[in-house]
């Protein structure tokens, strides 16, 4: 157990960060979930935008890094135009 006041803190801190990175990178993925579970482009562009946003506020907070926010991005993107030739 830690001894000084700010490594008790420093405790404090980290697991309220780790309960909200956590958080945070489940909704991403049941995000993502949403928009791969749709096929029919209609529905799917709400869900899209929705999930993009969440993915660039993730990376400006730095929970995501911003090569993977893109790299994610992409991929969703990828999957809703091949919706709409198919």
């Amino acid at each position: 157990m830690a001894h000084h006041k700010s490594a008790l803190k420093r405790i404090k801190t980290s697991e309220k960060r780790k309960i909200r990175n956590r958080a945070a990178a489940s909704k991403i993925k049941t995000l993502m979930k949403k928009v791969y579970d749709k096929e029919d482009n209609k529905d799917v562009e709400p869900i899209l935008k929705e999930a993009v946003a969440y993915l660039d506020k993730s990376a400006a907070k730095g929970r995501l890094h911003k090569n993977n926010a893109a790299r994610k991005k992409s991929a969703l993107v990828r999957y809703v135009n091949s919706l709409k030739s198919a």
